[in-house]
């Protein structure tokens, strides 16, 4: 099975990067501005027949050649409700929205009120784990299992239906992240590797991502979401995996190098 993801955050109206979502320079990166999203989008529109799926349709087919997009959006800030539900409306699309569940309500994410409105007008609600710890492939088993299952069942409870989806913080992915989704009822896992190629651990599926930043050209987001291998997907995939070994070496010595790097960004 194949599927094509592509990974947002946040859009905010001006300048101001910690009106929606996490603060600071290092999620700002991953923030746009509205009309830089909306121009994406567009791009997205020009470059596949096909409109994005949701993933609660999948996984469908064996066949290699069917590839459905899908279009996720990370942290839960409130610009999901405020801003991007919209631009995706606009199109007839419907968006996964992640939510770190433990700031539902908090200062520029979310409220619960919005989370409901948000599954109401037929977008996919996700957890994104409860706290969104950094490393989050090197937790402890329980509190791997804690973040899974207290945000699963708090937004569960929150839309009076079982939330099967999610997304891995901080891009920090292994196999027991997946296996304590698993045993938390998640049946749909999506991580920031950039690949297409579905996998399987304990019945849930695993699915990789291409990631978007501020600044990408829309050019961009076209190639990240042609079914078939673009040049594009091939240098995220060979540099995310030249980052694995950055991180396995450098372990928190390498988040203090990236925040650096990306503080320059802002």
């Amino acid at each position: 099975m194949r599927a094509v993801s592509l990974c947002f955050h946040d859009v905010v109206a001006g300048a101001d990067f910690d009106a929606s979502g996490f603060p600071g320079s290092s999620p700002a990166a991953y923030k746009m501005r509205v009309d830089e999203m909306d121009r994406h989008f567009e791009a997205i529109e020009s470059a596949r027949a096909d409109k994005p799926s949701k993933v609660e349709d999948f996984p469908g087919s064996d066949d290699d050649r069917q590839c459905p997009l899908f279009l996720t959006f990370d942290d839960g800030g409130v610009s999901s409700a405020t801003h991007i539900a919209d631009l995706l409306e606009k199109r007839g699309w419907f968006g996964h929205f992640f939510i770190t569940a433990g700031r539902v309500g908090t200062r520029a994410f979310v409220s619960r009120e919005q989370v409901r409105e948000l599954r109401r007008r037929g977008h996919i609600i996700g957890s994104h784990s409860w706290s969104h710890p950094t490393r989050m492939a090197y937790c402890e088993w329980k509190q791997m299992q804690e973040e899974w299952t207290r945000s699963v069942g708090f937004l569960s409870d929150l839309l009076g239906q079982r939330v099967e989806t999610a997304s891995v913080p901080g891009g920090y992915y292994s196999a027991r992240v997946a296996e304590a989704a698993a045993e938390a009822g998640i049946r749909f896992l999506f991580n920031s590797e950039p690949k297409k190629r579905v996998s399987q651990v304990q019945g849930c599926l695993v699915l990789g991502r291409y990631g978007l930043l501020r600044g990408m050209p829309p050019v961009f987001a076209a190639q990240l979401a042609a079914a078939n291998l673009s040049r594009l997907q091939l240098r995220q995939y060979l540099f995310w995996n030249t980052k694995k070994v950055l991180k396995r070496i450098g372990g928190r010595g390498y988040l203090a190098l990236r925040q650096v790097l990306l503080r320059h960004r802002r």
